[in-house]
């Protein structure tokens, strides 16, 4: 068997799609399914140099798409990926939760279970099921202040 330019794009299609599943971001399944477009190029007698135009092209087309409007609908609704620590979750109102394996008291975001430590600094620590409204954070300590009763 004689290789070609043809086999050589569709073997990077196929390890480009493979490393799709190492990701989850489906830019490496665009990237593949590019090079096997490409691969079809190679197979139709297109000069090399138009191929990786070619490969140019479609991936300036494909991984944006796969991006901005595919992906979003395999992702769960209601899910913020990556918006932790960007003050989203600012003024939020979270209750305490007590960790299993130390017993350390802290709150959950986007399901991340985060230490506390109070704004004003003087308070005991909080029990868990306290209310508290999340300000900032301070490392990977989240800043928070107890929720008083007429709050």
């Amino acid at each position: 068997m004689e290789w070609s330019l043809t086999h050589f794009w569709l073997i990077l299609a196929l390890a480009l799609s493979l490393a799709e599943l190492t990701s989850g971001v489906l830019a490496l399944l665009a990237l593949g399914v590019a090079a096997a477009l490409t691969a079809l190029l190679a197979f139709l007698g297109i000069p090399f140099e138009w191929q990786l135009v070619a490969m140019g092209v479609f991936s300036g087309i494909l991984v944006p798409v796969a991006i901005r409007w595919i992906r979003p609908r395999f992702s769960p609704k209601g899910v913020a990926y990556g918006t932790t620590g960007t003050g989203v979750e600012q003024g939020r109102r979270y209750q305490c939760e007590r960790r299993d394996f130390d017993g350390a008291v802290g709150i959950k975001i986007n399901g991340d279970f985060y230490r506390i430590r109070t704004s004003d600094g003087f308070s005991a620590e909080l029990a868990a099921g306290t209310d508290v409204i999340f300000e900032t954070f301070d490392g990977t300590t989240a800043v928070v202040h107890s929720v008083k009763p007429t709050e």
